[in-house]
């Protein structure tokens, strides 16, 4: 989690600025220092849950050299977040809860074409503090891999799949502080549960079908988890759906560049069977 924002006296100005040691954005570039968009960088894609950082551990585990690049949540943290801010003439400050990171994102996207993959080109690195094949940890949704796809010419992508259900599981057994939403308001007792409205979501019904509502209340009435949980949950999982179609996203890239996509579902693959496709994939 990132806590401490990098100073930037101006996150929307086109003069280089420093970000994090050996990586900045903007020009002109000090000597020796390459620009994202020049390398031949792999790219996650995928959605909250889908396996990426346990694909990441497995691919580590090969023995393949690699160096993450900062993450998104950090890219959000360091460029979209700040330059909004920004624009809006606010202080510059973090923000944790999920939902309203969603806004700032949404709102980078429609000002900056390309959202995420936008901020992702104006990258440059010191390859000395960042050697080696790089990996971002990632894209989402057909308009950031479509602009990735164009700007980022060397780049390879690896799209890695898993049912929402499965995203809900997966979230429920891990406790990860970018996970919290602002808390969902329910009273309703684990007995009376009988659909998603009953713990404050009936958004939910848009995404997941009866299936699938009825099998995840389920783990409320077995006291697998709680229904405050299962809310929250759920809640990302929606307001990513709202934001991001991982089926466009992946159809965009098998259309527009076939040959530097790599389609994994870790419904179906292990995370070393993944690791060991992806490895594959970038030899």
């Amino acid at each position: 989690m990132v806590t401490n924002l990098p100073p930037q006296s101006d996150p929307i100005s086109a003069n280089f600025a420093p970000i994090a040691p050996g990586l900045g954005r903007g020009d002109p570039l000090p000597a020796d220092w390459r620009r994202v968009t020049d390398l031949p960088l792999t790219i996650l894609v995928g959605l909250t849950g889908v396996g990426k950082s346990t694909t990441l551990t497995a691919l580590a585990e090969t023995g393949i050299a690699f160096t993450l690049l900062p993450n998104r949540r950090e890219v959000t943290d360091w460029l979209i977040i700040t330059a909004m801010q920004a624009l809006d003439g606010d202080p510059i400050q973090p923000v944790t809860d999920r939902t309203a990171r969603f806004a700032f994102t949404r709102r980078y996207r429609a000002r900056f074409p390309g959202g995420m993959a936008h901020a992702l080109a104006q990258l440059s690195v010191d390859p000395v503090v960042w050697p080696g094949d790089l990996i971002f940890d990632g894209l989402r949704g057909a308009e950031e891999v479509t602009h990735a796809a164009a700007i980022l010419p060397q780049a390879r992508f690896v799209v890695l799949h898993a049912p929402d259900a499965v995203r809900v599981q997966r979230l429920l057994g891990r406790n990860d502080a970018f996970d919290r939403v602002a808390s969902v308001s329910h009273k309703t007792s684990a007995g009376d549960i009988r659909s998603f409205a009953d713990i404050g979501l009936p958004a939910a019904k848009e995404v997941f079908g009866p299936s699938q509502e009825r099998a995840l209340l389920a783990l409320v009435h077995r006291g697998e988890v709680t229904a405050a949980d299962l809310a929250a949950k759920l809640k990302i999982v929606v307001e990513e759906r709202r934001n991001y179609d991982p089926d466009a996203a992946q159809s965009a890239l098998q259309t527009l560049a076939p040959s530097r996509t790599l389609v994994v579902d870790t419904t179906r693959h292990s995370p070393t069977e993944a690791a060991r496709l992806m490895a594959g994939f970038l030899s």
